[in-house]
């Protein structure tokens, strides 16, 4: 018995046992393994087949040949046309790692168990947690852009690692005064005392020029775009960082570098100078992006608003309060003090209102 018009059909290849599916969109013909020998599993597949031809979500079989690196050429193009910052960090991503493991397939063949494997032979290879989460987020990224392109039908569902390696040094002033004692060029204090005053990244200091540095008003800008979030940033200056700032800006163009070497060439590279400069301040192994939670724990034991400590540093969520951990052991000591001052203070009061009272019991007594 023949099936009526638009609903297509089930059928067998000659020699396999495999059913196939058949039907047509606009006139087109389609036909397409359903990969199984049960003729109702055929026939539910080709229902849903006609169900998106319907709905006008369908998107075809040739999804089943797209391959991981049509998707990961997809991802970075839309990087680079978009102009974002981390697509070095992207394009590592995908060659160092993800590619090795997944460029030969098809993206119909990444799901959770192939996944969790990747997940594994990473850890093996000594990559921690938070590493791992931002090569799958690349990965997701890229089959978010491949439904969009309407090259795979659907996206993996992604795990999310738990991120055990927080960072938690910070700078304390001492070891500041140190810091820049080792190296007391201009260039290396000015940085140090911005970074630690205001949280900013290291790449949104190099790339100031002295356009965004207004001395008259005493402000610092950040303009939309050079940033890592996109977002544009103003700050007023500390006494501290205007001295710096105008020594730094002394005889430049606008469109010079703030941060110099004595010989005139920007600052680029100083993680060697850093490194022997942590080591001499007795803080080995800090970062000079620890400088932001330094600069977020310093604001915020100013009685800072974390609304107003997030503008400065340019953070969107309030959750870098409890990944920086930026409420460390002096700042738990002086609660406790807090707490003991007031517990100190409540008995005292307990012990006036129980003399008082026991006096005017006696007093009560004399009278009668």
């Amino acid at each position: 018995m023949s099936r009526p018009k638009g609903t297509g059909c089930v059928y067998q290849r000659a020699g396999t046992s495999v059913w196939w599916i058949k039907y047509s969109r606009n006139g087109k013909p389609f036909s397409e393994s359903s990969h199984t020998n049960d003729r109702r599993k055929a026939e539910k597949i080709l229902k849903h087949r006609l169900a998106e031809i319907q709905t006008g979500t369908f998107i075809g079989p040739e999804t089943e040949r797209v391959r991981l690196e049509e998707l990961a050429d997809d991802f970075l193009r839309e990087y680079r046309i978009n102009g974002r910052k981390s697509v070095d960090d992207a394009e590592a991503r995908w060659k160092l790692h993800l590619k090795p493991f997944f460029g030969v397939l098809r993206a119909v063949e990444v799901g959770s168990p192939l996944l969790t494997r990747y997940i594994e032979s990473r850890q093996n290879e000594g990559a921690k947690n938070a590493t791992i989460n931002r090569e799958l987020a690349a990965l997701k990224r890229m089959f978010n852009l491949g439904r969009e392109h309407r090259k795979v039908r659907e996206v993996p569902i992604f795990p999310h690692l738990k991120e055990n390696n927080v960072r938690k040094g910070y700078l304390e002033d001492g070891q500041y005064r140190k810091l820049v004692e080792y190296c007391p060029e201009l260039w290396f204090r000015a940085l140090v005392e911005v970074g630690r005053t205001y949280g900013w990244r290291v790449s949104e200091l190099l790339g100031m020029h002295v356009s965004q540095v207004d001395l008259f008003s005493r402000i610092i800008r950040l303009e939309p775009g050079t940033t890592k979030n996109e977002d544009g940033r103003e700050v007023t200056m500390t006494d501290a960082v205007y001295t710096l700032l105008v020594e730094c800006s002394h005889g430049k163009a606008p469109d010079h570098f703030v941060f110099t070497r004595p010989c005139g060439n920007p600052v680029r590279d100083f993680r060697d100078t850093w490194t022997k400069a942590c080591k001499y301040a007795g803080v080995a192994g800090l970062l000079f992006h620890d400088l932001r939670r330094t600069a977020a724990r310093n604001l915020r034991r100013a009685g800072i608003a974390e609304g107003v400590i997030m503008k400065i540093g340019g953070w969107r969520t309030r959750s870098v309060f409890e990944r920086y951990a930026i409420v460390d052991q002096n700042d738990i000591a002086a609660a406790m003090k807090k707490l003991q001052a007031s517990e100190q203070a409540a008995n005292s009061y307990s012990s006036v209102t129980v003399e008082s009272n026991s006096v005017a019991v006696a007093k009560a007594q004399v009278v009668n």
